[in-house]
């Protein structure tokens, strides 16, 4: 049975590209199982999953969850709100209480980079990364790579433009160390105070110009404009940030050739992408959601290392 070389997912910085893609073939499978009408298997019964969600989340904290209880695993969510840290507990006696009620994985969202790899140090079980700060989203990003594969059949020499704000993303960095082991070519395009000088030591391109940028590439990865930074004075204002960067439906209307819109969401409509953008026949937005649970069955399930034909 085929395994991932490492024991966590903790970011792609860590993974080869067999690791990566033996995550989209199986998603892809399990993509499939997700289109039947009993959508549930039984590759995880037994195994029992705790999500520690440190920070909001929405669609990464549902999707988890959903992928687990279509695997058929037990789920035990944790809110840090509700629980023993607001009374002064450390993190590492919280989690390994927990440990000692027989967890087999834990999926962690923590606010500090580099606390998913500081959590291998407490629990013994799988670690799953669902996002360290500005430090890695890797299983977002491995959806956002599934999607492009689903949509190409292939990685190699694919021009993928990631733009917006790449200095507070996560998803960003995660997104050019995964697509860089596959092959892909990969631009950064946004304003400069949002694109750190360091990006240039991964390889990437960099460019100002939106207009060029839709020219270069085979896909658009649109970030989300992050309002709650503008009173900082990285971004003018979100009218101009959409007349400067905006995938807006005048630029894609003109485009003369195909191209695949992404958006990891949440989406600031009329800002960083309209409504038409995202709503279009170039848009994969949907199906990356979709995708998002296909891929964390798949990764829990080569972690856990349960038999898909059970």
């Amino acid at each position: 049975m085929s395994k991932l070389s490492t024991k966590h997912f903790i970011g792609l910085k860590d993974a080869n590209a067999n690791d990566i893609k033996l995550i989209i073939d199986t998603a892809l499978t399990f993509r499939e199982v997700l289109e039947r009408p009993i959508k549930k298997i039984p590759s995880l019964k037994g195994k029992n999953i705790v999500n520690l969600f440190f920070e909001n989340s929405t669609r990464t904290k549902l999707s988890f969850e959903l992928a687990e209880k279509r695997l058929s695993a037990d789920v035990l969510n944790f809110s840090a709100s509700s629980s023993s840290l607001n009374k002064g507990e450390s993190l590492r006696d919280t989690v390994q209480n927990i440990q000692a009620m027989k967890i087999d994985c834990a999926v962690m969202r923590h606010p500090v980079p580099g606390s998913c790899l500081k959590l291998t140090e407490y629990l013994d079980c799988p670690i799953v990364n669902a996002g360290d700060g500005t430090n890695e989203h890797p299983t977002q990003a491995m959806l956002d790579i599934t999607s492009i594969y689903e949509k190409f059949g292939n990685l190699k020499n694919l021009k993928v433009a990631i733009i917006g704000d790449i200095l507070h993303s996560r998803v960003a960095m995660s997104n050019i160390l995964g697509l860089q082991k596959m092959g892909a070519k990969v631009l950064l395009c946004g304003p400069p105070h949002l694109i750190p000088k360091y990006m240039i030591d991964f390889g990437v391109k960099i460019s100002h110009n939106i207009d060029e940028t839709i020219e270069w590439a085979d896909v658009l990865n649109v970030l989300r404009i992050q309002r709650e930074r503008m009173g900082i004075g990285l971004v003018p204002s979100i009218r101009e940030y959409r007349d400067l960067f905006g995938i807006t439906k005048d630029r894609i209307k003109a485009l003369k050739k195909e191209i695949v819109i992404m958006h990891p969401g949440p989406i600031n409509r009329g800002v960083e992408i309209d409504t038409y953008v995202a709503d279009s026949d170039k848009s994969v937005i949907l199906n990356q959601v979709l995708n998002g649970v296909a891929v964390r069955m798949s990764i829990l399930y080569l972690l856990l290392g349960a038999n898909i034909n059970e």
